[in-house]
């Protein structure tokens, strides 16, 4: 995965989730904290270096949670300094997806969870190598698994 790849999902479409979860906002609502909530489904943001994720660096996988669905490798995972969790790259294709997003008078790739639609936070091309991607993501919008 690299920037290009991420431009040309934003601009073109985004490769098929391997499952799809949907709800009602009312059941959203019921299923989330109400930081989750606003994080996952109203775009919100948490403050820098408050979530509970931020500097955590022990192996294991982060997934979706909303849905529970596998995104992302804590092998990927650095210390990006911005204050939220930074990844490397997805777990796999198919369950990020990417938008743009123009809001606050900037233009950024939006990532957001492909099965369910949970707001995950952007990815910017300032990473390290090899993929040179930087997904910053809401510590709210993830939960470690086995």
């Amino acid at each position: 995965m690299n920037w290009h790849e991420v431009i040309s999902y934003a601009n073109n479409g985004n490769p098929s989730p391997p499952r799809t979860v949907s709800k009602t906002e009312a059941e959203w609502q019921q299923a989330l904290s109400a930081e989750e909530y606003r994080v996952m489904r109203l775009k919100g943001t948490e403050s820098a270096f408050t979530g509970e994720h931020c500097n955590v660096f022990e192996a294991g996988v982060y997934a979706c949670s909303s849905c529970d669905e596998k995104l992302f490798d804590a092998n990927q995972k650095f210390e990006s300094g911005s204050g939220w969790p930074s990844f490397t790259e997805p777990l796999k294709k198919g369950v990020i997806r990417y938008d743009r997003d123009n809001s606050y008078g900037m233009t950024r790739i939006e990532v957001s969870c492909n099965v369910c639609g949970g707001h995950l936070g952007h990815v910017f091309p300032d990473g390290p190598e090899p993929s040179g991607l930087r997904f910053c993501i809401n510590s709210v919008s993830l939960k470690p698994v086995s």
